[in-house]
């Protein structure tokens, strides 16, 4: 299926919403979802704190409902939209579910499977290639990460002055 510019900004705003599920839960705030016939028929979002679980990333969740909701394994006319480029693990299962499109908002140069560090979805010596687009609403993907692992390191560095400070003061009470 073909989508307007339109089209894929409404469903890539649909998978921040759910990058909005992880951030309120204090988990990397990706979010993903698959759509099939202008439906959406998987969602998904981090949840590897909550679950406790490594590989409950966005797309897995989203893949595993699509699954369900499919009836089928095999996810051949549908399009994956997430909000940042899958890791490695996840590119892996997007292939393995046959998706035959992926669109994603902002490179990830840490852990990118579809691009930046690995080029899974479109490696020839692989069954099943992936067409890949990337940056749909980028900057807006790029910020709910940015914002969220900047939260991340003020809060370090608040609990390492308060605990400092509790030291000095634990220490001033010793005289």
């Amino acid at each position: 299926m073909e989508f307007t510019v339109e089209e894929k900004e409404m469903f890539m705003r649909e998978a921040l919403k759910e990058a909005e599920k992880s951030l309120a839960k204090e988990e990397i705030p990706i979010g993903c979802v698959i759509v099939k016939d202008g439906h959406i028929i998987g969602r998904g979002h981090n949840a590897r704190e909550e679950l406790n679980q490594a590989i409950m990333h966005a797309e897995i969740m989203a893949i595993n409902e699509a699954n369900q909701q499919e009836g089928n394994w095999r996810l051949l006319d549908a399009t994956l939209f997430v909000t940042i480029e899958p890791c490695v693990m996840c590119s892996g299962a997007i292939g393995l579910a046959r998706i035959p499109r992926v669109v994603y908002g902002a490179t990830n140069q840490k852990f990118g499977g579809a691009g930046s560090l690995y080029n899974i979805l479109t490696d020839e010596r692989l069954n099943h290639r992936v067409e890949v687009e990337r940056g749909i609403l980028e900057e807006e993907c790029a910020a709910v990460m940015q914002s969220f692992f900047r939260i991340g390191r003020e809060r370090k560095k608040k609990a390492k002055r308060l605990a400092k400070e509790a030291l000095e003061d634990e220490d001033n009470s010793l005289f």
